[in-house]
């Protein structure tokens, strides 16, 4: 039972840094609309990096070792293009509000923003959760390892979901419940590992779902957190959140 609870508590710290990302982005001022642009490009860069060179990789190796090297890829690339399509659905039936206003259409369009971002991050922590929660169970110092990464991971992406709701609504409290909302999938995860998927899990599923994930995180962030990075900052202040998001995940995956 120690063991137990100490893997859960583990996907709930990783999970909580999310709520990291929030206070980051709520300190900023709203009129600094730079460092809106900074936050949104930042994490999109997060978001692009972390899918096809972590997730679709892990999702590729477990697709590959049940099914086969052709299979395997093809049944990953087509869980990839499903998340795609999945999110581009829940995008459309998400409603749209026409306001005379620009300033309130341009509210409403950063609050999507960041509903969207809420919404991928948290199926993507799902997963994750799963995943600490097991490591730790197999080996705690493997899933200590893991859950420091994914709460370096968690930071940005906490910031993708506070920003564009705390610029869009004015509301601080909304955009760190928001953001911390959706790491608490996380320890989610770690129960449903715990009481559903310790019997049926295999490297299949865990593929499949890796897979969708990455469609999803790129979805988002091309969709949604680009164009509405562009909108509030110049093009180069675009490509440096964006690369700068890139080179943080980057040393993330390398030295934790």
């Amino acid at each position: 039972m120690n063991d137990v609870l100490f893997a859960f508590l583990l996907t709930l710290f990783a999970g909580l840094s999310t709520g990291v990302g929030g206070v980051i982005a709520i300190f900023a001022k709203r009129t600094n609309y730079k460092f809106l642009s900074l936050c949104l490009s930042f994490s999109a860069g997060v978001m692009i990096y972390i899918s096809f060179v972590e997730i679709f990789d892990k999702a590729k190796e477990g697709m590959q070792y049940e099914y086969g090297y052709e299979t395997g890829m093809a049944f990953v690339t087509l869980a990839f293009f499903v998340g795609v399509a999945l999110l581009a659905l829940i995008d459309k039936l998400i409603p749209h509000h026409e306001d005379t206003e620009a300033t309130k259409e341009d509210d409403k369009s950063l609050k999507r923003t960041g509903i969207m971002s809420a919404v991928a991050i948290a199926i993507h922590n799902f997963p994750e959760g799963l995943i600490t929660f097991m490591a730790a169970m197999h080996d705690p110092a493997l899933g200590v390892s893991i859950a420091i990464a994914i709460a370096l991971h968690n930071i940005p992406e906490g910031v993708a979901i506070s920003a564009p709701i705390y610029y869009a609504t004015g509301s601080k409290k909304k955009a760190l419940l928001l953001s911390i909302g959706s790491g608490l999938t996380e320890p989610l995860g770690a129960l449903g590992a715990y009481f559903l998927l310790s019997q049926i899990f295999h490297e299949g599923l865990f593929g499949v779902v890796f897979a969708a994930v990455g469609g999803m995180m790129v979805f988002v962030a091309v969709h949604q957190l680009l164009p509405a990075s562009n909108k509030y900052g110049s093009h180069h202040t675009v490509m440096k959140g964006f690369f700068a998001g890139m080179i943080v995940i980057a040393l993330s995956l390398i030295f934790i």
